[in-house]
């Protein structure tokens, strides 16, 4: 049996597999059983931020494997405890809750709220339509698409949408019993879609009227992907919680619930936990993560590329006005909006031309190449996707 046809025996069918058989990934690019390389902008969904693979953060992973694996969260844990230091001390945060994941950051952060609303008084938590917040019970409530939604129902209650960036939306659900609202910087999943300062700017001046708070999932925006360390510094606010995942582990699983000095104390000894979270190897890759997005210039770089990408598209958009309808870049978070359906694209761009790309949306591109990218692997996509278009 082909490993696709032993994946799809044992394993449950919840994803639709690519037809390819990775046996390597370096840098910008995997490698298959056929000797074939395919540029990829995938990059793991956004977790494998800084390339497939890099030394550093092999090695770092490999030296913490030769002291110590796990140890439970009854002790405490050097790279888990550098990696926390190095969050807190560049960020608005003042403390740390590990998870394995985006969806048990976000879990955490509805727990936490919650016990936060007894205190208060308060129950009612929003989120924006078109929004993408995990798979669980919980994320999957805030979650703002039917689609993920309806096979689940009933879901938790006192949980209710806006519309993204549509001011009078949030006005109208915002009232003195609202705890918290739920906000992606760019909506990811739902064709990435940044968020307006003066949508912002209106939810900051709300949470002071009614004293709500604001939770900033970051879990793909976060750790250098729209072009700062976080995407709320672009924003001159600061939210009071802030979930992280995606790329933070460096490939390993590791997510984070980032806590502001006021709810530092609301969450106390038994109230959550985790057998894995801040589990010392994946935070070993955490450490070496956060010190290369903060090696100087290095964010600097991201946008410089981000731009450059933005402005090989337009001249694409010139080429096939026919083909794209909109770009969107927010660092090295880009999508370009389709004036049809993407899968017949997305296909062709893997047969013809090795190239790797994601839908959303149905019709929106995403890409998340590596933060790292090049000047001549930016040209060699570009000029791939030109083919595909063509």
């Amino acid at each position: 049996m082909t490993l696709h046809s032993r994946d799809k025996r044992y394993i449950v069918n919840t994803y639709n597999r690519l037809p390819i058989e990775i046996v390597k990934a370096k840098g910008s690019y995997i490698y298959d059983i056929d000797g074939e390389k395919y540029l990829d902008t995938f990059m793991g969904i956004s977790v494998n931020n800084l390339g497939h693979n890099p030394d550093y953060i092999v090695d770092a992973i490999k030296n913490q494997l030769d002291k110590y694996s796990h140890v439970s969260n009854y002790f405490a844990n050097e790279p888990a405890t550098k990696l926390a230091e190095l969050l807190v001390e560049n960020s608005c945060a003042h403390q740390v809750f590990f998870t394995n994941s985006g969806t048990e950051a976000t879990e955490a952060a509805l727990k936490l709220v919650k016990k936060y609303g007894k205190m208060q008084g308060k129950k009612i938590i929003l989120s924006a339509n078109k929004s993408f917040h995990g798979r669980t019970t919980g994320s999957l409530a805030l979650t703002g698409q039917a689609k993920y939604q309806d096979s689940f129902r009933p879901l938790i209650e006192d949980i209710y949408h806006f519309d993204y960036n549509d001011i009078k939306s949030l006005e109208s659900v915002v009232n003195e019993d609202t705890l918290g609202v739920f906000i992606e910087l760019v909506q990811g999943e739902g064709g990435v879609t940044a968020v307006t300062k003066e949508f912002i700017n209106r939810l900051v001046e709300l949470r002071k009227q009614y004293g709500f708070l604001i939770i900033a999932d970051e879990i793909q925006t976060g750790l250098g992907r729209a072009g700062d360390l976080f995407a709320y510094e672009a924003y001159d606010f600061k939210p009071d919680l802030i979930c992280l995942a995606k790329s933070l582990g460096g490939g390993l699983p590791l997510g984070g619930l980032l806590v502001s000095e006021n709810l530092s104390e609301v969450f106390q000894p038994g109230d959550h936990g985790t057998t894995f979270g801040g589990n010392p190897v994946s935070c070993a890759g955490g450490v070496a993560v956060l010190e290369k997005l903060l090696e100087p210039k290095f964010l600097d770089e991201i946008k410089i590329k981000g731009e450059l990408i933005k402005s090989s598209l337009r001249k694409l958009q010139e080429k096939h006005p026919s083909k794209i309808k909109e770009i969107r870049c927010k660092g090295l978070m880009i999508g370009i909006e389709l004036f049809e359906e993407g899968i017949t694209l997305r296909n062709k761009a893997l047969k013809e031309e090795n190239l790797l790309i994601n839908i959303t949306s149905k019709n929106v591109i995403r890409l998340l190449p590596s933060l790292e990218i090049t000047n001549e692997e930016i040209q060699t996509f570009i000029e791939k996707l030109d083919n595909v278009m063509s």
